[in-house]
């Protein structure tokens, strides 16, 4: 028998996530393979499963979670809902120690909250467990090619949210007959294999970098950059992925020739600031430059593609950059001076029932049984950031973020 109340939260960070971690199934299921342990959710007027679906399963809806020891949200818990002591599960998004949540970071040290962010549980060999990366990059490809579709009049995609599961949108992709574009994909994870899956259900045929840049094609195409294709060390050392992850420094970003010879970018990388870029702002301005439409899903502003002004929404997922005063401008413009840029932050929030359904599973599979253990486990060690009003020893490389004026 197990004696633990989890409670799912209801997502309060603006603009609204409709994700959920469970869903009212997943609630059922865990709750007769544990006995003793019990799901209680926080009514939500958005969430994508209704309070009544849940309710139906038989789970019990309470506004009041002081009586939960464990509190599973999606996005940033504002300052205002938290509950002291508690263990929260969210995407906290100060592993970097980004500047717009340190009064977060701060407040869970000051209420002595157990922080275990999802993008910091990973199995043993840093593999991550728990993400929507895939839908993030399912979603980002759909809306690059709507934005091109767009920009051009060559074809017409409704916006993912709309259609609001990924059968419908495949349902659509297979009377859509793309014209020849040109389109990099970039990225070697989650992200970027979601692209990938809708590359796949358009038909669009993955060229090799060498022949993307040489030859042209009368159909589309698009070319795959990660890795080797995507970084080179500046000493002319032969790359190898662990010496990247570690000294990413001392190499450079081999994507500048792509810049003349593409139509579409759709940007899957992690990025981080020792990270080199894709290119730089000013290489947006040189003779030949053609890039006119980026899907920027990773979205880290001023980062690898460092003409991300800020993260777009929604309901308004395209803004222009224009190439050379780099000022933001409408979209759609049909200027050649103008890049359409897409740059929504939540991008698995349009097909929320799909990817809750998604990570749902993954944690049923490899966070629960963890998170019952009589032991703290490894896992969850290595994804908890702060407890007891300390940081852990993994991260206590934020201790100005999170102790300092």
């Amino acid at each position: 028998m197990y004696n633990t109340r989890i409670g799912l939260i209801r997502e309060g960070k603006t603009p609204p996530d409709t994700r959920v971690a469970l869903t009212p199934k997943q609630c059922v299921e865990m709750m007769k393979e544990y006995p003793g342990l019990q799901i209680v959710v926080q009514p939500s007027p958005i969430r994508c499963f209704s309070d009544s679906e849940y309710a139906a399963e038989g789970i019990k809806l309470q506004e009041d979670l002081h009586d939960c020891t464990i509190l599973l949200g999606i996005k940033e818990v504002p300052i205002k809902d938290l509950l002291p002591g508690k263990t929260y599960f969210f995407f906290s998004h100060t592993k970097k120690a980004q500047p717009y949540n340190k009064p977060l970071m701060q407040a869970l040290i000051a209420q002595r909250i157990r922080m275990i962010d999802y993008e910091c549980l990973t199995h043993a060999d840093g593999q991550r467990i728990l993400g929507f990366g895939f839908f993030a990059g399912l979603v980002g490809a759909h809306n690059g090619l709507l934005t091109y579709g767009k920009r051009t009049g060559r074809f017409n995609l409704p916006p993912a949210h709309e259609v609001g599961s990924i059968a419908g949108l495949q349902a659509i992709y297979d009377e859509v007959v793309l014209p020849p574009i040109r389109i990099v994909v970039t990225g070697s994870g989650k992200v970027a294999s979601g692209i990938v899956e809708v590359m796949n259900d358009f038909d669009v045929d993955f060229i090799e970098p060498e022949d993307f840049l040489s030859f042209d094609y009368d159909y589309p195409v698009y070319t795959h950059l990660k890795g080797a294709s995507l970084y080179e060390r500046k000493d002319g050392k032969a790359y190898h992925r662990e010496d990247f992850h570690n000294n990413p420094q001392d190499f450079q970003c081999v994507f500048k020739p792509f810049l003349s010879r593409t139509d579409i970018l759709m940007n899957g990388i992690y990025w981080d600031r020792k990270v080199p870029r894709l290119f730089e702002k000013t290489d947006v301005q040189a003779a030949g430059y053609k890039m006119n439409v980026i899907a920027d899903i990773t979205c880290d502003v001023d980062g690898s593609v460092p003409i991300n002004l800020g993260a777009s929404t929604i309901a308004d997922p395209v803004y222009g950059v224009h190439r050379f005063s780099l000022s933001r401008t409408d979209a759609f413009l049909k200027d050649d001076n103008i890049i359409d840029l897409m740059a929504v932050d939540n991008l698995p929030n349009e097909l929320p029932r799909d990817a809750s359904i998604h990570f749902g599973v993954h944690i049923q599979k490899y966070v629960l049984k963890e998170l019952l253990k009589d032991e703290v486990s490894d896992i969850l060690k290595r994804a908890t950031i702060c407890r007891d009003g300390q940081l852990m020893p993994d991260y206590t490389y934020l201790h100005d973020y999170a102790f300092g004026a």
